[in-house]
């Protein structure tokens, strides 16, 4: 059995339907209750806090690999250390975790760096054969734009010609869902990024092109883009992710090839997300 954690996430989500496809035996971890009408045929979903432990030892009983994920940051301060124990104890071999390739490329930020490379630092530690993930931005991010794509057809974003490889969470997921029952993995970081660098502005254009009508670029300030950001998260994270977005470094412009040598296929561009996900911005 697998133990998918934050599995109704961008991540979680498609991961938890491409083991089910596959056949595998899954229990689905959120800490609400969304999930409980949403999940694939013969998936048991569960409700269990990531920030206690003992509440996932009825989870983790008996299972063989854990994927570890806090579903999108809801649960940032929890303890992976505490969460491998109780993973360990209840039999679980593997462990794959989800980090970010902040533990590289912003390793003085707390939350692009310090927080994940403890959570990397403990799964190394925890005896358990492991198995790192560090994607760089998510395509879904862009679902930020929806609400003003669907009023107004357009999209309002700084640093609009700085391109960045982000990737498509459903090829996360396909990686994820690879890594537990293949071999060669274990004690492996792969880098997971998008196949070329694509820029808010191609990426508007591309949701323009799904929908079959233009979207409108609109250029913000970073102070603008600062402000907006400070409505839903800290100042330091803030800070480090304009920082990501106007002056990415070279690490973060870099088209890692893991994906593909994963998959077996190239990874999917933009485009193909927005395509897959254009309901949401009608």
């Amino acid at each position: 059995m697998i133990v998918v954690t934050g599995a109704t996430g961008n991540v979680g989500r498609p991961l938890v339907q491409a083991l089910a496809a596959a056949g595998e035996q899954v229990t689905a971890v959120s800490r609400g209750s969304r999930g409980d009408a949403a999940m694939p045929e013969g998936v048991r979903h569960r409700r269990a806090d990531l920030n206690d432990a003992e509440s996932l030892r009825p989870v983790l009983d008996g299972a063989d690999a854990l994927f570890l994920h806090d579903g999108g940051g809801a649960a940032q301060a929890f303890s992976a250390a505490e969460v491998l124990d109780v993973a360990k104890a209840g039999g679980v071999g593997r462990v794959v975790l989800l980090s970010s390739i902040g533990v590289l490329t912003r390793p003085e930020s707390v939350s692009h760096g310090q927080v994940l490379r403890a959570r990397e630092e403990a799964v190394r530690q925890s005896g358990l054969e492991w198995t790192i993930l560090r994607p760089g931005g998510f395509d879904s991010n862009a679902y930020a734009w929806a609400e003003s794509v669907r009023t107004q057809r357009t999209v309002a974003a700084p640093f609009g010609d700085v391109g960045l490889p982000t990737v498509d969470p459903d090829d996360i997921a396909e990686v994820a869902a690879a890594v537990p029952g293949g071999k060669g993995h274990g004690g492996r970081a792969y880098e997971l990024t998008g196949p070329a660098l694509s820029t808010p502005r191609q990426n508007a254009e591309a949701i323009g092109a799904a929908l079959g009508e233009p979207v409108r670029f609109v250029e913000r300030t970073a102070e603008q883009a600062r402000e907006q950001l400070l409505q839903f998260m800290p100042e330091a994270v803030a800070v480090t992710t304009l920082a990501v977005l106007g002056t990415p470094t070279a690490a973060e412009l870099r088209i890692s090839p893991d994906i593909e040598l994963l998959l077996g296929r190239p990874a999917r561009p933009f485009a193909a997300w927005a395509e897959r996900n254009i309901a949401a911005f009608r």
